[in-house]
């Protein structure tokens, strides 16, 4: 180890750059993370992945594959309202 080193040269900032993601601290019910914590046990993935994909489909309803459930659940609301 030097006795001393030269910094005149040296920049301010993150060692690692940003990767299009950003670190944030929110406060999730617990049992809506043990629920994404099941399931991404159960699919292999990370629950941040997860949270992020339920996020994404949020933001664009209409790229959000149609599931079972959601047919069930228009075809319910559309024979209450006939």
């Amino acid at each position: 180890m030097k006795a001393e080193y030269d910094f005149s040269k040296a920049k301010r900032g993150a060692v690692i750059e940003p990767t299009g993601k950003t670190r944030i601290t929110i406060y999730i019910d617990d049992e809506i993370l043990a629920a994404f914590r099941k399931k991404a046990e159960k699919e292999g993935l990370g629950y941040q992945t997860l949270i992020n994909a339920a996020l994404r489909n949020v933001l664009t309803p209409e790229s959000t594959p149609l599931t079972a459930e959601m047919l069930r659940k228009v075809l319910r609301e559309e024979l209450r309202a006939a």
